[in-house]
């Protein structure tokens, strides 16, 4: 199976290394996705722009449940752990809401109006690529035109790392998060 998508382990080739210093890591630990990312150096410094910086005109709430609803829409039990794991707490998100990422439904009582329009925007393009009318003049009237972007681009980066995760077949995080039982839901 040379051709499997898999994470590449240490040691790095000198410009993979390079690249991935500049990754986000905790004590030198690297998330398998990247070394995955790794099989393709262009892919590694260019196909993965980082949203996820201080510089987002987004609140982290908002990054995340756009993050979250992408990767449970694509069945990437991976990457959504992972962003359950470290930032759910962090954007304010109740396990209820964590668990909704996964529900067709929103069933939660603690959803904002803000939060259900960016949702039920994620939904539409996910299912289309479009947004009906009213949802688009909702997301309008919540979203100036920087953040507009910065969420098609969120979302659009995590649907791209869904499929590669998906592809790579790659384990969780030893810390990552589980998909919540949906047969009682």
């Amino acid at each position: 199976m040379a051709n499997m998508l898999r994470p590449i382990e240490e040691p790095y080739p000198e410009a993979v290394a390079d690249i991935l210093a500049r990754y986000p890591q905790e004590n030198g630990y690297i998330l398998k996705i990247f070394g995955v990312f790794a099989n393709s150096v262009r892919f590694l410094a260019k196909g993965m722009p980082n949203l996820l910086d201080k510089d987002s005109p987004l609140s982290l709430r908002t990054r995340e449940i756009v993050i979250l609803r992408v990767t449970a829409s694509r069945n990437c039990e991976y990457e959504w752990g992972v962003h359950v794991a470290i930032f759910s707490k962090h954007a304010g998100l109740s396990e209820g809401q964590i668990a909704d990422t996964r529900n067709e439904v929103l069933t939660s009582a603690d959803w904002t109006e803000t939060d259900r329009v960016v949702i039920s925007a994620i939904d539409q393009l996910l299912a289309s690529g479009q947004m009906d009318r009213p949802i688009l003049t909702q997301f309008r009237a919540e979203f100036s035109p920087e953040e507009q972007l910065e969420i098609c681009a969120l979302a659009g980066a995590y649907q791209t790392v869904s499929f590669v995760a998906n592809i790579a077949q790659i384990d969780g995080e030893p810390f990552g998060a589980k998909f919540p039982d949906q047969s009682s839901a």
